[in-house]
């Protein structure tokens, strides 16, 4: 079963993150949705950025970024292999340090799903 990338539909860092998994994940590994498509009860207390549903449950932060680039195989493997190497607070605080940049560096959008091409709107929950 796919596992889902839930993420902030107005965060352009967020949009960019969907698009480059896209064009890696080639075994269609992952489904996408914006968060608000996570029931409340679930996604009270969870950052407003990306989250990811997997077999383990859901994964924040650095865990689910590192999670999404293991799961894409090749040397993406190494990278989260590489990011496990520092402490689960460390890349936290560096996670949390650029999520509350993201809107002045990389921008806010106003339309909560990414145009995507016809062959992949069936990966999209809407």
């Amino acid at each position: 079963m796919p596992e889902t990338i839930y993420y902030d539909g107005h965060c352009g860092l967020c949009h960019g993150f969907v698009k480059f998994v896209l064009a890696r994940d080639l075994e269609a590994r992952f489904r996408f949705a914006p968060l608000d498509k996570l029931p409340a009860a679930e996604r009270a207390g969870l950052p407003d950025s990306v989250v990811v549903r997997s077999g383990q449950g859901l994964l924040t932060k650095s865990d689910a970024a590192l999670h999404v680039l293991s799961e894409l195989g090749g040397w993406w493997v190494v990278v989260a292999r590489c990011g496990r190497l520092f402490p689960r607070s460390l890349r936290d605080f560096a996670y949390d340090g650029i999520a509350g940049v993201r809107y002045r560096v990389f921008g806010k959008r106003e339309d909560v799903c990414p145009l995507v091409p016809k062959e992949l709107r069936k990966r999209f929950e809407t």
